[in-house]
């Protein structure tokens, strides 16, 4: 089975791919400042970052929270009222909407939510009645959550001890528009991540689980947040599930990045707990190489799945085959194109005794070394 799972290294002339120059002010965006912050709130942590480089906003998920600002920091907006968890967001440049993850554990519902940025213009817009929000149920992801694994007949609930929730899911985080898998220049689509509990005691959740949806026909199922009545319209089907073996980490893929310059799929992680895996913080997804059908390892009955390729480049696990970096994205991650990206720091201060998340967008450039592919600007 470790030979089913030991990743493929691409050849030696690919690494080159994975190497830059020192940076230099000029390697800056003239356009992009060296950090955008995001604002100080009483809501949750900084969860990820959106932005629209041609009119100059920025957006960050705080937990339960939406914010809009300009490049310079300043508040645009801001959406209220959720009490679900909103996570990681991506820009769609097709139609100018900000798209996120949104999870309601207790209701079993998990969405993605569709903001209409342009109607944000003014602080604590309620996300339920002033029509800014539309949401897109993801019945694949509900099936997975709920998964009575064991035969018992009672499902668990939103706890990560137990055998069940169908490789582990806990729900969905990372969201990001890119290419099919293994075709750099392919239709775009929507791949969604899966929240994966941290359980030490099952073979069955060492994949990230990643989803792709072909987007087009989705306005038919946009649907108003109705907390109190949470609807199911959305996709029967996956357009691809695919599968990349990172061993388990907590809560899965935190933020998801599709990454134009070096033509992967980026995934920054809270690291995982197993002591058999390497448990990096940072993985890519090889976005060029195909997917393969093989055998999802550990399952309680035997399973074949769209397999993914970690990309070359990094460090590698002996023992497991796994691939990763040592960065901190997990908190927020864009690719700006030509290899610059804002990184969310994520902090916390106390304003008039009270405590408050705050979020910083941070410039950075990608270098290619090892251990850490990134390095700082400004």
């Amino acid at each position: 089975m470790r030979k089913v799972l030991t990743l493929t290294l691409a050849a030696t002339s690919a690494l080159s791919l994975l190497t830059a120059t020192p940076a230099t002010a000029a390697d800056r965006p003239r356009d992009l400042p060296s950090e955008v912050y995001g604002g100080a709130w009483t809501a949750g942590h900084v969860q990820g970052m959106a932005i629209d480089q041609r009119k100059g906003f920025m957006y960050f998920s705080f937990t339960n929270l939406l914010v809009k600002t300009d490049l310079q920091g300043k508040l645009v907006g801001s959406v209220t009222g959720f009490t679900g968890h909103l996570g990681d967001l991506d820009f769609n440049t097709q139609d100018g909407r900000v798209y996120g993850s949104l999870e309601y554990k207790e209701q079993e519902s998990f969405y993605i939510a569709i903001f209409d940025v342009d109607r944000i213009t003014a602080p604590d817009m309620d996300a339920q009645t002033t029509d800014v929000v539309k949401t897109v149920y993801l019945k694949e992801v509900v099936d997975d959550y709920v998964a009575d694994m064991n035969g018992d007949g009672t499902f668990d609930g939103n706890v990560g001890n137990t055998p069940d929730h169908r490789y582990g899911c806990s729900g969905i985080d990372g969201v990001s528009f890119g290419p099919e898998f293994g075709k750099k220049h392919g239709k775009r689509k929507l791949t969604v991540a899966y929240g994966i509990y941290a359980n030490t005691t099952r073979q069955d959740n060492d994949y990230q689980v990643l989803l792709q949806y072909d987007i087009q026909q989705w306005k038919e199922y946009e649907r108003p947040l109705t907390e109190s009545d949470p609807h199911k319209s959305g996709p029967e089907r996956v357009d691809g599930k695919y599968f990349a073996y990172t061993g388990n980490t907590t809560y899965g893929v935190q933020n998801l990045q599709y990454d134009e310059h070096t033509g992967n799929w980026m995934m920054a992680v809270y690291k995982g707990t197993k002591p058999q895996f390497p448990n990096y913080p940072f993985f890519m997804v090889d976005g060029g190489a195909r997917p393969r059908t093989g055998e999802l390892a550990g399952q309680p009955q035997a399973e074949r799945g769209k397999l993914l390729t970690l990309a070359p480049g990094g460090l590698q696990d002996a023992a497991t085959g796994v691939r990763g970096w040592q960065f901190n994205g997990e908190y927020g991650l864009i690719s700006l194109g030509g290899g610059r990206y804002y990184v969310a720091k994520a902090d916390k201060v106390t304003e008039d005794g009270v405590s408050k998340h705050t979020g910083t967008a941070q410039l950075y450039r990608w270098t290619g070394q090892s251990p850490t592919p990134f390095e700082r600007l400004g």
